[in-house]
């Protein structure tokens, strides 16, 4: 069964990537909400979708952001990525907001907060309750805490991992070692 959900999540993000013109390379949840306007902006994944894109060959440096609606150190960083993805859209920058809140508050809880908060990145809910099958993969120093950051780019290779708040500089900073002017 979980075989075929992930087979099924996979088709999706093909046939909407297929859709996007050559030489744009937006992460599949944008695209996945900008394709159909009445979808949630919240997209639930599970590990499989996540770790796909952390291994994709894509020359795309991705900014994943691990927070969750009651972290009040993740929501207050919140505006330094949306800030990032508005500075880095001329590059190939995509900024992903990966909220760890249960899946059951995506309705009541995780999309009030998006909206709230116009969040224009891409957001996803991770929909996977055992955290130890999966954190060590994000970076074996991760204990877990939140807010956590990855910053990937899996064709140089290089990869960054950040177990705490990051500032607009921050971000502005570690990001210039990994974008090619």
């Amino acid at each position: 069964m979980r075989k075929l959900f992930f087979v099924y999540l996979m088709a999706a993000f093909s046939s909407v990537l297929a859709q996007v013109p050559v030489g744009k390379e937006p992460l599949a949840a944008d695209t996945l909400a900008a394709a159909s306007p009445e979808s949630t902006p919240v997209l639930k994944v599970k590990w499989g979708a996540l770790d796909s894109l952390m291994s994709s060959s894509t020359d795309t440096t991705y900014i994943i952001n691990f927070w969750a609606t009651w972290c009040r150190p993740c929501v207050a960083e919140l505006p330094h990525f949306e800030q990032v993805r508005q500075d880095y859209a001329r590059h190939k920058v995509r900024v992903l907001l990966v909220s760890m809140d249960f899946a059951k508050d995506i309705e009541d809880r995780v999309i009030p907060f998006v909206d709230r908060m116009k969040l224009k990145s891409t957001v996803w809910l991770l929909n996977e309750p055992d955290a130890n099958s999966w954190i060590e993969q994000v970076d074996t120093s991760w204990s877990g805490a939140l807010p956590a950051t990855l910053i990937i780019n899996s064709a140089r290779p290089r990869r960054m991992f950040f177990e705490k708040a990051l500032d607009y500089e921050t971000l502005a900073r570690e990001l210039s070692y990994f974008i090619e002017y």
